[in-house]
């Protein structure tokens, strides 16, 4: 009996890519209709049920004469696929199964199976986060899209930071989809695309003094901070009016289902601004962690992350700051009330502004200027959900 172990399975960009590429060559239509990529979702004995992307549920028997490979998340070069046994298969691996067209029975056989091993998806995943983490978050500041220089100001505290991003013709470029933060939904776009004021992550390699980046990874995108009191909460319509504190003037916002809305508690907001205005004392930063000033380069951190290079320093103070913010209870929209202090981070489309932060019980934050990007950089935080490409 061949061995069954249980993964749990989501969706790989990178296999999809090579399922196309494999489907588009197919010799006619019929083709096609042999060849189906998803999920493993049960094994037993020889046989694999596999859920595609569709919803559709397929059961394939596996005989010994199959053709199986394994290939890395996002390689599309089969020639670069090695070989797997069928005990290596575990539910969760992404699957491309090819039936054998000699086989009628009522049970399909595969003739050829492709898989992408979930641990080997989550192995790259954390690597890649892992590079976007060590990279630079900020503000972009100028961009110059004949040199493809990208001025980016990066905020730890009190302290900003000027860092020159350099990219290339081989810099992949990519910026947040309107109405999204969400990283797999951003679309590649030209460096022209980029506008001051944008918030920017990039990865690649910083130099020794950290003054400049050279990227091989960018992502961009436009939101709207808006600090401000409450106004009015329609919970039937999931809108909300606030005065922004910084126009002086009210605006609506949406708030979609699915939107985290937070309430700091008292104590823990007046100790995150004492941190952004640097009144940290002692070894130990105002946020109760590794301190906002310790030493180490890296800016303003907008992923859920690990330190800068060399780890701590900086980014760690960061890092346990939007710790505490992910930690802060959830509340219901209908919780607001009118005058409540809150900082919301919104994005605009032609629908008009949907919420994509919001945090309550900041009155001590509006009083510190240093919060002013607190939130802008917070909404960019990959949500471990996002998998950071």
């Amino acid at each position: 009996m061949r061995s069954e172990s249980k993964m749990r399975g989501f969706a790989v960009p990178g296999v999809v890519a090579l399922a196309l590429f494999l489907l588009a060559a197919a010799p006619d239509a019929r083709a096609q209709v042999m060849r189906y990529l998803g999920s493993i979702t049960a094994i037993s004995g020889d046989t694999l049920t596999v859920k595609t992307d569709a919803g559709d549920v397929h059961q394939v028997e596996v005989p010994a004469t199959a053709s199986l490979k394994r290939i890395a998340p996002g390689e599309k070069d089969l020639s670069k696929a090695e070989p797997l046994d069928y005990g290596g298969l575990a539910v969760g691996d992404r699957v491309l199964v090819t039936l054998d067209p000699n086989v009628t029975g009522s049970l399909s056989q595969a003739a050829r199976i492709i898989a992408i091993k979930q641990a080997d998806v989550a192995q790259k995943q954390e690597a890649e986060t892992a590079a976007w983490n060590r990279g630079v978050h900020g503000l972009v500041k100028s961009v110059d899209a004949t040199t493809g220089v990208i001025v980016v100001t990066t905020r730890v505290g009190p302290i900003t930071k000027d860092v020159t991003v350099n990219t290339t013709a081989a810099t992949v470029l990519e910026r947040y989809a309107p109405g999204s933060v969400r990283f797999e939904e951003a679309q590649p776009a030209p460096i022209a695309a980029i506008r001051p004021g944008d918030q920017l992550s990039a990865r690649g390699t910083r130099n020794a003094d950290g003054t400049a980046f050279a990227a091989d990874g960018v992502i961009t995108g436009s939101f709207r901070s808006i600090p401000g009191t409450v106004i009015s909460i329609d919970a039937a319509a999931s809108t909300l009016t606030v005065k922004d504190l910084s126009t002086k003037k009210p605006v609506t916002v949406r708030v979609a289902a699915d939107v985290a809305l937070r309430r700091l508690d008292d104590n823990v907001a007046t100790r995150i601004a004492a941190g952004l205005k640097g009144n940290s004392t002692g070894g130990r930063g105002a946020y109760g962690g590794g301190g906002m000033n310790g030493g180490g380069g890296g800016g303003q951190r907008t992923f859920s992350q690990a330190g800068g290079p060399g780890g701590g320093g900086a980014g760690q103070g960061h890092m346990e700051l939007e710790s505490i913010l992910d930690r802060a209870p959830q509340i219901q929209l209908g919780a607001l009330k009118k005058g409540d202090a809150v900082m919301i981070v919104a994005t605009e489309d032609a629908s008009g502004l949907n919420v994509v932060k919001l945090l309550a019980g900041v009155e001590p934050l509006l009083e510190a200027p240093e919060a002013a990007n607190l939130l802008s950089s917070w909404s960019l935080s990959s949500g471990e959900g996002e998998g950071a490409q």
